[in-house]
């Protein structure tokens, strides 16, 4: 009997430990299901904001500089805006883990959201309205300021929708149909281009109206998401039966406020991202045309590779969110550990070609070999030594921030992604850039610094919150 016992003892941890692979890997499986389409979204969107550029540059590089100024207002609001928006993902997929049949409660949330996208154009659109003064104040080129502001007026029409679309986005990703908000995506790529092209140039009889024409393919484009987003969900059998416009009127205050509440500091922790990469960019800029335009190469490849973690990290907002409405403490500790696991993973197979490849990267986008232009090669492929590291911290501060966010934990992601940005990677940045002489190398270093103490605040946070028990 004692000899069958111990067998029986020896043998038990080596069968949870086959059942704990099979959950890991069950997850994983699940997380790349839904991450997958998610990426390609994101890499749409990059390639619609790909198109303008193109256009843009072919119609004048005055014009594509006006409109370069004129999206840091916009990105400014954009961002601010798309917090609420965001915020819908992570109420849909707590509910639906509590309570899978609550159609009543989903379509609360959406439709909360939608008014939370209205409501909050209001303020933002005066700002829209006013680029062509703040740009001038901020000491930017008059023509530039003026340019910029016609550019943004247009854009004002297409903000509310913009924020409509992210929200049905959102809707559909936490119900698990994430390929809804893909094929729009890819239908608006050849929307904005043929519309930019059209207004920019002035073809089919129209008049040439450049800057104020790819101002109104953008908002055209916005309006053109959200209509067939709203389409989509009508002809989706599983979104259908939410009828998330169903007296759409009806306010409902309690939810509208949990949605800002969740939603703001969403807004505010991507903005505090955004101002220091939009800073640093100004600081190299004091160094000279070659490290800037180094700078620029390093930053877009690394921007696109970024999407992958990026898709990773929406998808692990659901799948926690998931099980932290059904009150499963280890699946939602399961799945956010796994997607930062993953994101990891396959950003750092990029890493990898950025450090080992680097001239053949920036070659891509040089495309002359005389003196400077291998110059800024040769120095965007040492920045991109150091993206690789960078994306791999950037890849788990992202997708621990976002699994933080399915447990509908974001004022304290905010403060430490403020008190990671802004008193250690600014600073670094300045420090080793400017006072140490290392120039554009040493700016990188620091924004790798101020991303590594990111990573290492939100995935210390997330394994607090969810050691023992579940945030309430």
């Amino acid at each position: 009997m004692i000899d069958e016992l111990n067998r029986t003892d020896t043998a038990a941890p080596p069968a949870q430990a086959g059942a704990r692979r099979d959950r890991f890997v069950a997850e994983a499986k699940d997380l790349l299901v839904l991450a997958g389409p998610l990426v390609f979204t994101q890499l749409a969107q990059m390639a619609i904001l790909a198109t303008d550029v193109v256009l843009l540059g072919r119609l004048s590089t005055q014009a594509l500089a006006a409109a370069a100024i004129g999206n840091t207002v916009y990105y400014f609001c954009w961002l601010i805006g798309s917090g609420p928006a965001s915020a819908v993902s992570p109420l849909v997929a707590q509910l639906i883990g509590a309570r899978p049949k609550a159609r009543a409660g989903v379509r609360r949330i959406v439709r909360m959201g939608l008014w939370g996208a209205i409501l909050l154009s209001l303020p933002l659109v005066p700002i829209l309205l006013s680029s062509h003064w703040i740009l001038a104040h901020l000491g930017q080129d008059p023509e530039l300021a003026r340019g910029a502001g016609l550019f943004t007026a247009m854009l004002c029409v297409g903000l509310p929708f913009s924020f409509g679309f992210q929200v049905l986005r959102n809707f559909a990703t936490a119900l698990g149909k994430p390929n809804a908000a893909l094929w729009v995506m890819l239908s608006s790529i050849l929307f904005n281009g043929l519309v930019a092209w059209t207004l920019i140039f002035g073809h089919f009889g129209l008049p040439k109206l450049g800057l104020v024409g790819a101002g109104m393919a953008t908002s055209m484009s916005a309006i053109w998401a959200f209509v067939l987003m709203l389409i989509v969900v009508r002809a989706t059998p599983t979104l259908r039966r939410y009828r998330v416009l169903r007296r759409f009127g009806r306010p409902i205050w309690r939810t509208l406020r949990e949605i800002l509440t969740l939603g703001m500091p969403i807004g505010v922790t991507m903005l505090f991202e955004a101002m220091l990469f939009n800073a640093m960019t100004l600081v190299v800029g004091t160094f000279g045309s070659t490290p800037l335009a180094a700078h620029q190469v390093a930053l877009n490849f690394a921007s696109v590779t970024f999407m992958i973690p990026m898709g990773v990290a929406m998808a692990a907002t659901v799948r926690v969110g998931r099980f932290a409405g059904a009150g499963d403490r280890e699946g939602a500790r399961r799945a956010g550990f796994v997607a930062m696991i993953v994101g990891a993973g396959l950003i750092s197979l990029f890493g990898v070609l950025m450090f080992f490849q680097g001239d053949w990267i920036a070659g891509l986008y040089i495309a002359g070999r005389e003196p400077d232009d291998l110059k800024v090669i040769a120095l965007a492929a040492l920045f991109l030594k150091v993206a690789a590291a960078f994306q791999l911290v950037d890849a788990l501060q992202v997708v621990g921030a976002q699994s933080l966010r399915g447990l509908k934990d974001a004022r304290t992601p905010m403060i430490l992604a403020g008190v990671s940005y802004w008193l250690f990677g600014a600073p670094m940045c300045v420090f080793l850039g400017v006072y140490l002489g290392m120039q554009g190398l040493g700016v990188w270093i620091g924004l790798a610094f101020g991303l590594a103490v990111a990573a290492v605040a939100m995935c210390l946070r997330f394994h607090l919150l969810t050691r023992t028990k579940l945030p309430l």
